[in-house]
């Protein structure tokens, strides 16, 4: 697949550019894109990530016992499997007459009885395990520091034990697929360590590989009556600098050396859903072997230059304060008593830094944790959820101008095309494909978890306009032509399925539900709920220009574009709310303040309602917002920065924001707080910044859209706007003073500002330099 890279042109903003910069060896204060504390972890969410979209460790910063907890991409619960229940054809048209009629109890039993997946559950991102460091003759420590630096992606721990300066470095290497681990110290021989590993797979065996290297092999745990069907491997290598190493059981013991140099590689047999074949122990050799002949400095030089390739395309200042100074759990837990704007800065980078680090080509897409996860159960399984979890995680990957973390995205999409296929035949009697609410290793598109959860057909849906945003943000129509036939196929699928609602005529779909929102009238299922019309109508029209824009399918774009225009259509409630549902339920939801505002999905991500071209619709999406709350999970509370932002409310999204990045949403790592962790927190955080900074739409983009009040003075560069173009923009006094734009492709845009819209002509590769004063008159 080919994704176009693009290179932030930041060279007005110097001050930002500064902070891009910031390297390893500085102090603390003086290294703003740094995460730092002064104590080692005491649990797993005060653990520092690092990453290479495929291998992820947590390190903990021990002193005399070190923690790394590790992860591999593909080690998932049981072995391929396809859970389409085959009685779910001909129950389907007595659980949509049904629905129409109301009886939405009978009808969720019915469902749970007839339709839903076998098994009802999918399968769980699980843990590797450990790799576990005991250091002997350390005493008492001083001077602790812990640290991850965002620019080099490099974990650190230094202290002083002893008159003797310990160092601990860890980097996950792209290139080579280990992580490396080197342990220093600052007197000649003062090094003792034991070396092994653990895993709380009950499978697993470690054993030692000669007298300088560890092996642990297992298999998965089964899960779901589906049994274990995935082995694995971990290596590990040391390569001491003086000292003496050796082999005690299943642990390496080094003593008297100066530093030693740990390469770690994981794989399993994962080849991909329904391939099983790999050889993992041969794979972890091959990373090793190509590995062992660099040296630390050598591996961690080459991975920091692979992840600034992509993470210093953009540069952000937002101001600083005393505050910045502070260690940063710290700054988490007075955030919501104090000013703060760098730690905002800090954590926009920061979901930039995870989304390198978890979603890189190759590898899979982001779970509900990323890429990290240190239990075999993890709370939701850590899946694909793609009901909105997982469309959040990508939410800043064009805009904050990191296309490239996408691929694993749309490999999956491709693959759950083709499992899903077999869905919609099977489950549904029609063409193309469907996906309901979660997607796991093994692709399995059947609904979960229960009706009340699962029986919503439009994730597949919601994952293509991520492949329309990527061909609108780049313009790249090799890529629209690879994604045009997946589009179509989820299309298809619903031109076959909507159904046409006896009481106002529309076509609605059927059986569906507002996710995981109960409507109150006993159960959650129902016909037409408006985030699946809302979707539906990005779905359409989306596909209809693709295949306009490759001239294909002329025929199709008619049968689209006319079930389009009979989708029902949103409407306005009593209390002056955007309707969830056909019918006017909002206020007999069981919960009035639900997490979830899947109804507003047509004003952020989509762009369908808006305050100039749709005033009455960004009205009542406005009151919906007030009666929901601002409040909610952390995942949720950044869902509502992006809406109020796209209101052009800056001050009411930076309020929520400063909830969000306090201790109540955010651990002390930075990591998002549902609470439990998810990480799509993180991804909805940084693009709700981005919307309050920079919108964009077609061929028009919105500058300082949503400036809020607490951020006078700033400016960040390197961000993307729709139709191929970088933004950089500098303000001062809450007022834009330059803006830069640095075109791909030739033609008009429309610029607003401060209310006030300028048409400019732009040529590919020129950059277009505005000031304050090209928006006044």
């Amino acid at each position: 697949m080919k994704l176009n890279r693009r290179e932030a042109v930041t060279t007005f903003a110097g001050g930002v550019l500064a902070a891009s910069s910031a390297r390893a060896g500085t102090t603390a204060a003086a290294q703003p894109l740094a995460l730092w504390y002064r104590q080692p972890a005491a649990r797993w969410e005060e653990a520092l990530p690092i990453g290479n979209g495929k291998l992820g460790a947590m390190v903990f910063g021990g002193t005399a016992h070190e923690r790394l907890q590790l992860n591999e991409a593909t080690l998932w619960g049981g072995a391929p499997y396809d859970p389409v229940n085959p009685a779910a054809r001909e129950a389907m048209p007595e659980l949509r007459r049904m629905i129409f009629e109301g009886r939405f109890a009978e009808a969720e039993a019915f469902a749970n009885a007839k339709v839903m997946a076998t098994p009802l559950r999918q399968m769980s991102y699980q843990a590797l395990g450990d790799l576990l460091l005991d250091f002997t003759g350390l005493g008492e420590t001083q001077d602790y520091r812990r640290s991850l630096d965002l620019d080099a992606a490099l974990a650190e721990t230094r202290f002083v034990a002893n008159g003797v300066t310990h160092r601990r470095e860890v980097i996950a290497s792209p290139g080579r697929n280990v992580i490396a681990v080197r342990l220093s110290v600052s007197k000649p021989g003062a090094l003792d360590v034991t070396i092994g590993f653990t895993s709380p797979q009950k499978s697993a065996v470690v054993r030692a590989d000669g007298t300088a290297a560890l092996l642990m092999t297992g298999t998965n745990t089964a899960e779901q009556t589906k049994p274990a069907g995935l082995r694995f491997a971990a290596r590990l290598a040391a390569v001491p600098e003086g000292g003496t190493l050796v082999a005690e059981g299943d642990k390496l013991v080094l003593r008297g050396a100066t530093s030693v140099t740990l390469l770690i590689a994981m794989a399993t047999n994962y080849r991909r859903y329904d391939d099983a074949t790999g050889d993992p122990e041969a794979l972890t050799a091959a990373a090793i072997a190509g590995a062992r002949g660099q040296s630390f400095e050598r591996i961690a030089a080459d991975a920091a230059t692979a992840h600034r390739r992509l993470f210093r395309r953009v540069a952000i200042d937002l101001g600083r304060t005393p505050a910045a100074d502070l260690p940063t759990d710290r700054r988490v837990a007075a955030n919501n008593a104090a000013a703060d704007p760098a730690l905002a800065t800090l954590y926009f980078q920061y979901a930039r830094y995870l989304l390198i680090a978890c979603s890189q080509p190759g590898g899979q897409p982001a779970t509900l944790q990323g890429l990290w996860n240190e239990s075999l159960k993890p709370p939701w399984g850590s899946k694909y959820t793609i009901n909105i979890n997982t469309e959040m995680n990508y939410w800043p990957a064009h805009s904050a101008n990191l296309s490239e973390c996408i691929a694993p995205l749309v490999q999956m999409i491709r693959e759950i095309a083709e499992t899903g296929a077999r869905t919609a035949r099977t489950m549904y009697g029609a063409r193309g494909w469907v996906a309901h609410h979660n997607v796991d290793l093994w692709r399995a598109t059947a609904p979960i978890d229960g009706a009340k959860y699962g029986l919503w057909p439009t994730g597949g849906a919601w994952l293509c306009t991520h492949l329309w945003e990527h061909w609108d943000y780049t313009r790249d129509r090799d890529f629209l032509a690879s994604a045009y036939p997946l589009m179509a196929g989820a299309s298809r699928f619903f031109l076959d399925t909507l159904q046409r609602d006896p009481k106002s005529g529309f076509l609605v779909t059927n059986p569906s539900l507002s996710p995981e929102n109960d409507h109150g009238h006993g159960s959650s299922l129902c016909a037409g709920p408006t985030m699946d019309m809302a979707i539906l109508r990005d779905l359409f029209g989306q596909t209809a220009a693709a295949a306009r824009i490759l001239n294909r399918d002329a025929d199709f774009v008619r049968e689209a574009e006319t079930a389009r225009a009979a989708l029902a259509p949103y409407k306005i409630g009593k209390q002056g709310q955007l309707q969830e549902w056909q019918e006017d339920w909002d206020a007999d939801a069981g919960d009035v303040h639900h997490r979830h505002v899947s109804h507003l999905y047509g004003l952020y991500p989509s762009d369908q309602i808006d305050p100039e071209r749709t005033p009455d619709l960004a009205a009542a999406a406005r009151r919906s917002l007030e009666i929901r709350g601002d409040r909610a999970t952390g995942w949720a509370t950044a869902w509502r920065i992006n809406l109020w932002a796209r209101l052009r409310d800056g001050d009411r999204a930076h309020a929520i924001l400063a909830f969000l990045l306090g201790p109540e949403r955010t651990y002390p790592n930075l990591f998002d707080a549902h609470p439990p962790f998810q990480i799509d927190g993180n991804f909805g955080g940084a693009a709700g910044m981005v919307e309050m900074l920079m919108q964009s739409r077609g061929e028009t983009i919105h500058l300082l859209p949503a400036l809020p009040g607490a951020w006078p003075e700033g400016s960040i560069a390197g961000l993307r706007a729709r139709g191929g173009c970088g933004v950089d923009l500098e303000w001062r006094g809450g007022r834009l003073v330059r803006a830069r734009l640095t075109p791909d492709i030739s033609g008009e845009r429309t610029l607003v500002a401060h209310g006030r819209t300028r048409r400019v002509t732009l040529r590919a590769g020129r950059p277009l330099i505005l000031t304050a004063s090209s928006f006044r008159g």
